[in-house]
């Protein structure tokens, strides 16, 4: 069992008390019908005052120096609250390749600001489903980028696009500005519109090559970002899970709380079981990336949090009967993320044949 210290649970309470007065319902629903997706003062606002996009980023390259647990910690947070930013692409995605990939040189000069908020980036990976899929699509040609990648997220508000591209000696990687020559920039439609995705597709753009990502790397890379996305599943869960608990208190039925019929404690129960199951392993990952150790818990901690986030949204629902499917009703926000978040960086399924395979070449 994961303890967190005391330092650990002040910066909880630091970003929650921030993201509730900053992240409402209302909130969300506002940004996710504007064309950017978030509210760029607010996000400047929680860079400068929590320093949230250098949680994990070392001290010398301009960040806070915390590791993975801290970084969950501000991820579920984020999850709870459905805070839309571009903390995941940036700071997560892009932050990690860059760290894992880059050289000594670039680390100094893309990661500071990056850390500071100052650039937003994103990870253009031409798969999202598997890392072995990745570098079939993005080719590189000495300097020059050929291909498409069908997902990225924030791709539309990035100023910096951190391409993974395969080159002569396996993937390398590039730094590209997302207005370059060559570089074209598709919103997609999405069924999450909390996360704006968009289709990247690059005709003989010119980039800055700033590194080699190794097989090793890029599933480092991987299990990193596995991790942080379980922890906002997770976080996402809990929240939908308190809502719906407390509903099935309010809501009236035959004279009596919903909450007190025994197939409801029951579903409730089970729910909160699976619940406290996901949290321990996606919290124990998270300390296991900090010791180098166990990378396979990293795919147990996106697969039971991925499972564990759509049953918690289907409970919340069907517990609230008809308006648990109306616009009007905010579950669905959840519900949509969820549902997008269940497959994005590998499904379940995937997830557990990586750490059958895992499993199979440890012993």
């Amino acid at each position: 069992m994961t303890e967190y210290t005391q330092d650990q649970e002040t910066f909880r309470d630091v970003v929650a008390r921030f993201l509730q007065a900053k992240s409402t319902p209302a909130d969300v629903r506002r940004l996710m019908d504007t064309d950017e997706g978030f509210d760029r003062a607010v996000w400047q606002q929680l860079c400068r005052e929590v320093g949230l996009a250098g949680t994990h980023i070392p001290e010398e390259y301009g960040g806070f120096g915390f590791g993975p647990v801290e970084l969950g910690i501000a991820a579920e947070e984020m999850g709870r609250y459905l805070y839309c930013s571009p903390f995941l692409s940036s700071s997560v995605m892009a932050g990690y390749a860059i760290l894992n990939g880059a050289s000594e040189a670039n680390r100094q000069k893309l990661l500071p600001e990056i850390a500071s908020g100052s650039t937003i980036a994103t990870l253009v990976l031409d798969s999202v489903n598997a890392p072995e899929q990745v570098g079939r699509q993005l080719r590189a040609t000495g300097n020059e980028l050929d291909g498409a990648a069908p997902i990225v997220t924030d791709a539309h508000v990035a100023d910096l696009l951190i391409v993974v591209a395969e080159g002569k000696e396996g993937l390398d990687l590039f730094s590209i500005a997302s207005d370059a020559d060559g570089v074209a920039i598709h919103a997609q439609d999405a069924l999450d519109t909390t996360r704006k995705l968009s289709r990247v597709v690059l005709s003989g753009a010119v980039a800055d090559k700033i590194g080699h990502l190794s097989e090793a790397g890029l599933e480092k890379t991987w299990n990193q970002i596995s991790v942080a996305l379980a922890h906002e599943m997770i976080g996402g869960a809990q929240q939908l899970f308190d809502s719906t608990l407390e509903y099935t208190k309010v809501r009236v039925q035959f004279g009596r709380p919903i909450g007190s019929f025994q197939a409801l404690k029951h579903r409730c129960a089970d729910l909160l079981l699976a619940l406290e199951w996901a949290k321990a392993v996606t919290h124990h990952a998270a300390f296991c990336l900090c010791a180098g150790e166990e990378p396979e818990t990293a795919s147990m901690a996106k697969a039971m949090a991925s499972e564990v986030y759509m049953e918690a949204a289907r409970a919340a629902v069907q517990l609230r009967g008809g308006i648990g499917f109306t616009w009007e009703e905010d579950t669905h926000l959840w519900y949509k993320r969820a549902k997008a978040s269940e497959v994005f960086m590998g499904s379940p399924h995937m997830h557990r044949e990586r750490l059958l395979s895992q499993i199979e070449e440890a012993s």
